[in-house]
């Protein structure tokens, strides 16, 4: 028993490490990710401290006067430039002065050490002032800081003396690297633009799902389930095709259908009606094409899983409802349909995780257009963490959307779960032994 034990878990060992590797460690690291502020500008790695334009506007709703003094240059007695003026070659005693009497000083007006320029004993002239007091100028602005001890020592030397509060609001608007953070689920849950994505969201899967997936695809099914063999197969077969034909020319020859020079365009001029991009001349159109671009691949899916369903059926079945004089419509609804629930549970399951993830069909045939009309919740996510307009990738809301698309589609497969009664459907045969 202890081998047969040891063997079993030998033998599962690939499969469970092949579930940690590819399903259970993606999702760990995309709510881990979720869980930070990473972006194209912040890095994945840590960053520094910098008093940026951008981290100055953040500052000026908070601090807006100390905001407004760092973004103007001080000037500042220091031995660096002490030394810089003694290399200018003017008369000793202005360095020597200056070192004697003002340093450490910070005057935070060009014109105000100039003044106190134009008051030392050996009197400089009003250029060698102008050349004196430029050797004192000095700023934080854009100079990159490895930490936050040395952000706030170089504005204490340059004479800011910030609380504690200001300093640390100051710490959070300079650091240029990424920190852990709730707000993308905040973002998330107040932009409208996410809602509108959201509801584009639902009307895709319900669409496709319903009228495609699950609906036409058992409409198929049933139908070659009447049909001569050979037939059946033929038909089969040619309903394969949008799911084995590579995704770029599938959507390539929709393009061709409904583009400008396409043959939609072309049987309408001869009526006509001038040549339009079908596919994105309105939001009507495109939502017409995605649902029919993206149902033609679900629907063979769901119509092999059903034509197989179909065929473990006994046979005596059917024959004995002819005898009694059971219409086809009565043998769909009396025979087929109830030993259906555990195949389309499946697809429904299978498809709408899969329409959920999905958006290569989208993503080449409107690009979430017009005016993302059509953007929906996975294509979003690929948007924002990994090409976008903007040139800014926010990785960490793009992660934080791909796990919210992971528990909607854990929620809706125990839902699922649930209305199909799927204790019923695996409990053992009431048979007695």
């Amino acid at each position: 028993m202890k081998s047969s034990r040891t063997l079993g878990l030998v033998m599962i060992a690939p499969a469970a490490i092949m579930i940690i590797l590819f399903f259970l460690m993606p999702v760990v690291l995309t709510a881990v990710f979720s869980m930070t502020s990473m972006t194209t500008a912040t890095g994945i790695s840590g960053g520094v401290y910098q008093i940026a334009p951008n981290s100055l506007i953040a500052l000026k709703s908070a601090i807006p006067d100390i905001a407004a003094e760092m973004a103007e240059p001080r000037y500042t007695i220091d031995e660096a430039g002490l030394k810089a003026v003694e290399g200018l070659g003017l008369a000793p005693g202005i360095a020597g002065e200056l070192r004697a009497k003002h340093a450490g000083e910070v005057f935070t007006a060009r014109r105000d050490v100039e003044r106190m320029l134009k008051d030392l004993a050996d009197r400089p002239s009003t250029r060698d002032v102008k050349q004196i007091s430029e050797q004192f100028n000095r700023s934080v602005l854009n100079t990159r800081f490895d930490s936050k001890e040395q952000l706030f020592s170089a504005l204490d030397g340059l004479g800011f003396k910030l609380t504690p509060e200001q300093k640390e609001t100051v710490a959070k608007a300079t650091y240029t690297g990424w920190v852990w953070t709730t707000d993308n689920f905040s973002r998330m849950t107040t932009s409208p633009d996410m809602a509108r994505v959201l509801l584009n969201t639902v009307l895709y899967v319900a669409l496709v799902l319903m009228l495609f997936n699950v609906g036409y695809a058992l409409l198929l099914a049933i139908w070659t389930h009447y049909m001569p063999p050979t037939p059946a197969s033929i038909f089969r077969g040619i309903w394969l095709l949008p799911r084995i034909t590579p995704v770029v020319i599938y959507v390539m020859l929709w393009k061709w259908l409904a583009w400008d020079t396409g043959f939609i365009s072309i049987l309408m001029g001869k009526f006509g009606y001038p040549p339009k991009n079908y596919l994105l001349d309105n939001a009507y159109n495109a939502w017409f094409f995605v649902v029919l671009i993206n149902g033609f691949i679900g629907a063979s899916m769901g119509m092999l899983v059903f034509s197989s369903a179909m065929k473990a059926i006994p046979k005596s079945q059917f024959y004995a409802s002819e005898v009694d004089g059971a219409s086809r419509w009565q043998q769909i609804r009396y025979i087929i349909l109830p030993q259906m629930r555990w195949p389309i549970l499946f697809v429904t399951c299978y498809q709408t995780l899969s329409l959920l993830a999905s958006f290569n069909e989208i993503l080449l045939a409107t690009n979430g257009g017009p005016g993302n009309a059509t953007e929906v919740w996975a294509l979003s996510a690929y948007h924002t963490a990994l090409r976008n307009y903007a040139g800014n990738l926010e990785y960490g809301l793009g992660a934080a959307m791909a796990l919210v698309l992971v528990v909607i589609g854990v929620m809706l497969s125990l839902l699922y779960l649930r209305v199909f009664n799927y204790g019923t459907l695996v409990a053992k045969p009431l048979i007695e032994d």
